[in-house]
């Protein structure tokens, strides 16, 4: 009796785990979990590609200050972007009657486009 009782109840743990097993991988599996874990993976690829170009700029710039004592040069203490090279192609700020798109133009009140084809019109 003890026997059959021991193994009923193994037989018992042993289908719950495997069902707690499935329902855990089955939960894994949905949609919504493989899109989290796909943006988790790409946040933290992200991450380990900022990390890498940072050491990849510190290692430039330790590099660039040696080549800079060798060569005898003086670098600028403030580094800085330089400066724009060529102007921007249309400055419609500059010319408020030229030829501007309806869109573009301030006081036109329908410049809002909306793309959605459901939309009543």
């Amino acid at each position: 009796m003890f026997r059959r009782t021991f193994w009923f109840t193994a037989g018992a743990a042993a289908g719950v785990w495997a069902t707690t097993k499935v329902n855990r991988k089955l939960k894994q599996l949905t949609p919504e979990s493989l899109a989290a874990q796909a943006a988790n993976k790409a946040i933290d690829a992200g991450h380990r590609l900022k990390d890498f170009a940072l050491d990849v700029r510190s290692g430039m710039d330790r590099r660039e200050a040696e080549l800079g004592e060798a060569l005898g040069l003086q670098a600028s203490a403030d580094p800085e972007l330089p400066a724009q090279r060529r102007p921007a192609a249309i400055d419609y700020s500059k010319h408020p009657d030229s030829t501007r798109p309806d869109s573009a133009r301030p006081d036109n009140k329908h410049s809002y486009n909306s793309y959605n084809r459901n939309e009543d019109h």
